[in-house]
């Protein structure tokens, strides 16, 4: 029986070549994201190359929405075996000037939904005694004076680095890994950040195991 991977954050910049990456490793996928629209354009653009997909669409900001689609995956596939949590809000704003309103929406995104997410694939995981959590940190979150304008990206990837050394400390004897890809620079920038490239840091982590964070610079 094939592995399962739920990809959160589906798109045609990580979240469909992470996808790629483990279904050529023999995964099922699932690919999450907000519009259903989006997801068929990604199903077809899979089948072109070989490869099948499932779709599904959620809202990580909304907490029923992320229940409804761990409850409708896992009634249909089973338990998740590797979760990959691609999704952030990407918007600007300094320290000094973000609202704790701004800030607080941000969270929901970056890291409330990330932890929620989790909630849902760990009791099957434990159950079994084995699964992988992933997130996608980057640059901001390990260096937050690297751009001003993104105080609250900084914040929560910095958020979601703890979160990942913590589930990876506490889950590790349970046979579940969690860890962390930071993406060092722009995604798409040059040769070296190229989505295809950075994928292949999120499979030599789920394989490796030997710490809970990739730096990928």
């Amino acid at each position: 029986m094939k592995k399962l991977a739920v990809v959160i954050g589906a798109g045609r910049g990580m979240g469909n070549h992470i996808a790629e990456r483990f279904a050529k490793e023999n995964f099922q996928v699932v690919l999450v994201a907000r519009r259903q629209s989006a997801l068929e354009e990604y199903a077809a653009e899979f089948s072109a190359k070989g490869y099948e997909v499932f779709t599904h669409a959620a809202d990580v900001s909304d907490t029923e929405s992320l229940t409804k689609l761990f409850s409708d995956v896992q009634e249909r596939f089973g338990a998740v075996d590797v979760l990959i949590y691609n999704a952030a809000f990407m918007s600007g704003g300094r320290a000094s000037q973000i609202t704790s309103v701004e800030a607080t929406e941000h969270f929901k995104v970056d890291v409330a939904g990330a932890l929620h997410c989790v909630r849902q694939v760990l009791p099957k995981q434990i159950e079994r005694g084995e699964g992988a959590i992933i997130f996608t940190g980057g640059l901001f979150g390990v260096y937050p004076n690297a751009n001003f304008e993104y105080a609250c990206m900084s914040m929560d990837k910095a958020a979601l680095r703890a979160l990942a050394q913590m589930l990876n400390a506490e889950l590790k004897d349970k046979g579940i890994f969690a860890g962390v890809v930071q993406i060092m620079g722009v995604v798409g920038s040059s040769e070296h950040f190229a989505p295809k490239n950075i994928a292949d840091a999120y499979w030599k982590l789920y394989c490796d195991r030997n710490s809970f964070e990739c730096i990928f610079d």
